[in-house]
């Protein structure tokens, strides 16, 4: 099987990977609390575990690379349930900046920002909107619940999507670390979101709560749906979208510019 995480590598290994133009994968995620049966490592675990999987699928193709996970993610909202490490939106900016520029020393031009955390969404993509006018590599941010969409609603049982210590999370859980999921009563923990919104308001308007604004036990969703089996189907299909985005061409594609030398009479400058 070709190694496709960078900590597994020799240096001159990684040389020979910026050379073939490999696509790097940066997973993000967070240390937070899931629920009573869950480990804090959740995010981080599954957001790795589907980074690799993509990774292999995709060398084929495209050869690509596993960076470590960045485990220090925006979790404020969980704080009040405990074992959760947060970071500032500012900590949060310059360490992802800081690798980014890091990776594109050592020669590297496709950047994949992996997410594994909700939390972290809004702020990855304004991150790749600051750095990417000036920025010589293609930086691509994904969250691979989204990139599958709807596939695993198709997977799920009662939940439309992945949300959080939930039937998903829980599955995948069962497959990657079995013997840190306390599944003595998942049934008990069963939490459907139907009581306050969380971070909406009105029809399409935002609005930060914390966690503890809709939900006692630290769990979004239905736990009491989780199989191992279905945890497989889970984290295959997640690592199937993001291995199509990483080997189709389109996504790497240098910037396109439609103009022509002037417009209106008026030419334009080609150096903005």
């Amino acid at each position: 099987m070709t190694e496709v995480d960078w900590t597994r590598l020799k240096a001159q290994e990684l040389r020979v990977l910026a050379e073939q133009e490999a696509v790097v994968i940066l997973p993000v995620a967070s240390i937070e609390q899931h629920g009573p049966h869950l480990p804090v490592m959740t995010d981080t675990r599954l957001g790795h575990e589907v980074a690799l999987r993509a990774a292999r699928l995709a060398f084929a193709r495209q050869p690509t690379v596993v960076a470590p996970v960045v485990w220090s993610g925006l979790s404020e909202h969980h704080m009040p349930f405990g074992g959760t490490l947060t970071v500032s939106h500012a900590t949060f900016r310059a360490l992802v900046a800081d690798l980014i520029t890091a990776l594109v020393r050592q020669g590297f031009r496709k950047i994949l920002i992996s997410n594994s955390h909700g939390g972290n969404i809004i702020a990855m993509q304004q991150i790749l909107d600051e750095l990417s006018p000036d920025c010589p590599a293609t930086l691509v941010a994904t969250t691979y619940v989204s990139e599958a969409g709807a596939r695993y609603g198709e997977i799920l049982e009662d939940q439309p999507s992945v949300m959080h210590a939930c039937e998903a999370e829980t599955s995948m859980m069962m497959v990657c670390e079995p013997d840190l999921v306390d599944s003595s009563d998942l049934a008990a923990l069963n939490t459907p979101m139907d009581g306050p919104k969380f971070l909406g308001a009105g029809e399409a308007s935002y609005r930060w709560r914390p966690f503890a604004h809709v939900t006692a036990n630290g769990v979004a969703g239905l736990p009491g749906k989780s199989t191992a089996e279905k945890g497989e189907r889970l984290l295959q299909v997640g690592a199937e979208a993001v291995a199509d985005l990483i080997a189709d061409p389109e996504t790497w594609v240098a910037p396109q510019d439609m103009r022509g030398d002037r417009l209106a009479g008026v030419a334009f400058r080609k150096d903005v």
